[in-house]
């Protein structure tokens, strides 16, 4: 056990703990109070910053365009003989479980019940035109951005991992050529290590404890019961065992496998709704919300309502309720989901890791969406079920189990949701307790130790189940967001890092005309260490600098080439 716990990183490890404890403690002893400061940060983050989250959005999207189109993007993440680890589908369905996991069931079909009563752009609520952006608008904010949001770490963490060869997974350290060796491996590569892990614990927590809720009434539904909580607890617990199994049995005997069922699973749920539903009214809407989204693309992510609240302007507060609420809380999860994707993506080209995440990422909200909040809309547009008013007087989730009685079969149906949910939820916080423990040690050979991805499994469930009954869950929540602003500075240094280093790598190699470019040739010392500095202003003089390649990676842990 010495040698386990010599192997973590202890200023991140306990630097996480002990900022969660900060935070979450106060909401436990002074719920009401904390609740009041953390809804006022989070105004001042919406009105102060809103316009760099949206414009960190636009960013994320035009940066990986470059990428794919660039030469980076021909890069293969691993050595030359290196195949996938995973088969597409499989890796598909990973990526996607881990980025969105069982939220999207539930936003899929109530999303758009929010918008069609406050529509955007100050339409008129429940007309025509709201309903047709109400169909539209969560596809957006679950689209194309989002997933360009979850690449911006994945990408130079991925270079470093499978490129590169450095054996950590950190963020940290995939901006050592912004920062240089002495910062990002000190004491404010700790900070943001803690800040990302942070992220990734209070987004994590408080997205189990709103779906757990969810199931619990699913699991009420199915055998007549009224939902408590008692229940609910047992729900949590039943979960939490799930990915603690799939954690201590690794990626490829638990992450992959829960991946794969789910993916099956949901295609099946969806295909019935489908064709059991109003099948010409969900393809002719979905097909029409697609267009709409690719037309407006732009004007909805740069729509920042700028007149609002002035003389005679109607300030709806749609962009910070929505839109900028969004792009912050996919910026608290990429870390997460970044890292994740750069884990399981060894043997592939970064264009194809770039371009394969926004497909298959965005095709699969899209058709949650587009299927089973269509056919919410249909129900709400043609009075055979009022879908806002059970929401407005009851609760979104009454209003998610209402749709689905709409339906014939309804008790297998109910049956396949609830298990698609827990599976989701446990393939999702399964990723989050692997990217946790692999974040905090030292040094990645292969897996992160077994008890240290059963520690954040569990750490992951004891968070939620605390506030779950204090009312703490959503001040939470909304605590790890405003704990996100530092990261709209870091995005930007990872996205330059990302460039810096792999131009750097390029200048080296002696051709890269192939279509697929293998990196070989390193520099001796990366201009970013004290010792590449000398190299440099060396070279810049004229004389002449050696750039062979090590082999170990004792090299890359001093600041010197990882090859």
């Amino acid at each position: 056990m010495r040698n386990a716990f010599a192997q973590l990183e202890k200023p991140i490890f306990f630097g996480s703990l002990l900022l969660l404890l900060v935070v979450t403690i106060p909401l436990i002893v002074f719920p009401e109070v904390g609740a009041v400061w953390v809804a006022a940060a989070q105004s001042f983050v919406t009105e102060h910053f809103g316009v760099a989250y949206q414009l960190m959005g636009v960013a994320s999207l035009g940066f990986m365009l470059y990428i794919v189109f660039s030469d980076i993007g021909q890069i293969k993440l691993g050595d030359p003989d290196d195949d996938p680890e995973f088969s597409l589908l499989s890796w598909g369905a990973m990526l996607f479980a881990a980025g969105i996991g069982g939220a999207v069931v539930f936003w899929g079909m109530v999303e758009w019940a929010y918008y069609i009563q406050s529509p955007p752009f100050h339409l008129e609520p429940f007309s025509e035109e709201a309903a047709t952006w109400a169909a539209t608008y969560g596809m957006f904010h679950w689209g194309p951005i989002a997933w360009s949001i979850y690449l911006v770490p994945a990408l130079p963490m991925a270079y470093f991992l499978h490129v590169r060869k450095h054996k950590v997974l950190r963020i940290s350290e995939a901006i050592r050529p912004v920062l240089g060796e002495k910062l990002a491996r000190g004491w404010l590569g700790n900070i943001i290590d803690v800040l990302f892990i942070f992220g990734m614990l209070g987004g994590g927590a408080t997205s189990l404890g709103i779906l757990v809720p969810l199931i619990n009434i699913g699991v009420g539904d199915l055998f007549g019961f009224e939902p408590n909580t008692t229940s609910q607890i047992a729900v949590l617990l039943g979960t939490t065992a799930i990915f603690a199994v799939s954690a201590w049995r690794g990626l490829k005997g638990g992450i992959e496998k829960l991946s794969d069922i789910n993916m099956w699973l949901g295609l099946v749920i969806l295909a019935f709704v489908l064709i059991a539903g109003p099948t010409l009214f969900i393809l002719n809407t979905g097909l029409n919300s697609i267009g709409m989204m690719l037309s407006n693309l732009m004007h909805m992510a740069t729509w920042t309502e700028p007149f609002g609240g002035l003389q005679g302007f109607e300030d709806s507060g749609f962009p910070g309720s929505w839109t900028i609420f969004y792009w912050a809380w996919w910026l608290v999860f990429a870390p997460t989901v970044g890292l994740f994707i750069a884990r399981i993506s060894k043997g592939r080209r970064i264009k194809t890791m770039v371009a394969g995440s926004i497909f298959f990422g965005s095709l699969g909200c899209a058709l949650f969406f587009i299927i089973l909040g269509n056919f919410g809309l249909y129900l709400q547009l043609s009075g055979t079920l009022d879908v806002v008013g059970i929401m407005n007087n009851q609760s979104a989730n009454a209003a998610f189990y209402a749709v689905l009685h709409q339906l014939p079969f309804s008790w297998i149906l109910i049956l396949g949701v609830v298990i698609l949910l827990a599976i989701f939820t446990a393939t999702t916080f399964d990723s989050i307790a692997y990217i946790l423990a692999s974040a905090s040690e030292k040094n990645l050979e292969d897996e992160p130790m077994r008890w240290h991805r059963l520690f954040w499994a569990f750490a992951l469930s004891l968070l939620p189940m605390t506030l779950l009954f204090l009312g703490g869950l959503q001040t939470l929540q909304t605590a790890s967001i405003v704990s996100g602003v530092p990261l709209l500075a870091i995005a930007l240094l990872l996205m330059i890092s990302m460039v810096r280093a792999a131009k750097y790598d390029l200048r080296y190699q002696p051709s890269y005309n192939e279509p697929e470019i293998n990196i070989e040739e390193f520099p001796r010392h990366d201009p970013w260490t004290e010792e590449g500095s000398w190299d440099l202003a060396q070279n810049e003089s004229g004389k002449e600098v050696r750039t062979d390649s090590p082999d170990d990676n004792a090299a890359g842990e001093a600041g010197t080439s990882p090859r």
